[in-house]
């Protein structure tokens, strides 16, 4: 057995949660699978999506007994008021946050960096907490995966911005199925991946001008996402729990090539401005919040054994 963080929630702090993670959402940059870790809910999170997920194909496939055992694994207290507050941030904070960021992007970066860069220590410390439960030591290896996971990162949002597509179904319907990885991926953002094709700001003004067949084209390529990638990271966290955090942390630290505050609109590095300043003061602030995030979950959070499946 392995140790999970479990949050103590509550349906209000949930609310709050899922309206966090939605709000980041239709930020380029920063993942809601990162605010999931931070605020201690990522694991919660897999375990219910994947459940849920499974009971959907074992209807499908008309094993009933099945499908109830993985129905008693959802946690609905979790995962109903989680997807309110995201759905009603989305849909409240899609035309303003656009506006934000696209009118001061240098200070939303330099914000958001300190977020990210500070995000990086609660995978860090779950592995820590993972590897004295099981006074095991960690190898050469596990630093090679997690500067792997950096570099890889750094280099594939160091590629040339790609030039706008246009939003048809066909391109859509792929775009959202990769982008909901943001979802279950910290340090990978959805509003990153549509603003690299080009689909970021069509996105957000369908969502603001409630562009009802765009969003159900969209809705669908996330559902088809999420089927996939959701089993994958519940199998790769169940099997290899320390290895998978390190690498996802290695991704966090690469994914702060995209919130470097001094860059072009195409994403190439620029020499560092007049508001060196004022940036480094944000960037503290944003790191402030989220350590301040991170002692609280690690205060009102239990450890409490789980079987692997």
């Amino acid at each position: 057995m392995r140790p999970v963080h479990e949050r103590r929630t509550s349906v209000p702090g949930n609310l709050i949660r899922g309206a966090l993670i939605g709000v980041v959402e239709t930020i380029p940059g920063i993942s809601g699978g990162t605010v999931a870790l931070v605020v201690g809910i990522y694991q919660q999170l897999i375990g219910s999506a994947s459940a849920l997920i499974r009971w959907g194909l074992s209807l499908v496939r008309g094993r009933g007994d099945e499908a109830r055992h993985y129905w008693e694994q959802v946690s609905w207290r979790l995962l109903i008021p989680l997807g309110i507050g995201m759905i009603a941030a989305v849909f409240t904070v899609a035309g303003p946050v656009a506006d934000l960021v696209e009118t001061y992007p240098e200070q939303m970066r330099s914000l958001f960096f300190g977020m990210v860069a500070a995000s990086v220590l609660v995978p860090l410390l779950m592995v820590r907490d993972d590897v004295q439960y099981h006074r095991k030591t960690l190898g050469w290896r596990h630093l090679v995966l997690f500067i792997a996971g950096a570099v890889i990162t750094f280099g594939i949002l160091s590629l040339p911005g790609t030039t706008a597509l246009e939003p048809h179904w066909y391109i859509v319907l792929p775009a959202a199925a990769i982008a909901v990885s943001a979802l279950v991926l910290p340090g990978l953002s959805g509003s990153l991946i549509l603003l690299t094709v080009g689909l970021y700001e069509p996105t957000l003004r369908a969502v603001e001008a409630l562009d009802l067949g765009y969003l159900a084209v969209f809705l669908a390529g996330l559902a088809l996402g999420a089927v996939v990638i959701v089993q994958l990271m519940k199998w790769l966290l169940d099997h290899h729990h320390a290895i998978t955090l390190l690498i996802l942390a290695g991704v966090m630290v690469g994914a702060l090539r995209a919130l470097w505050p001094y860059q072009n609109e195409v994403g190439a590095l620029q020499p560092i401005g007049d508001a060196f300043g004022l940036n480094v003061v944000l960037a503290l602030l944003g790191a402030a919040v989220v350590l301040v995030m991170i002692v609280l979950d690690r205060r009102m959070s239990r450890r409490v054994p789980q079987p692997v499946h």
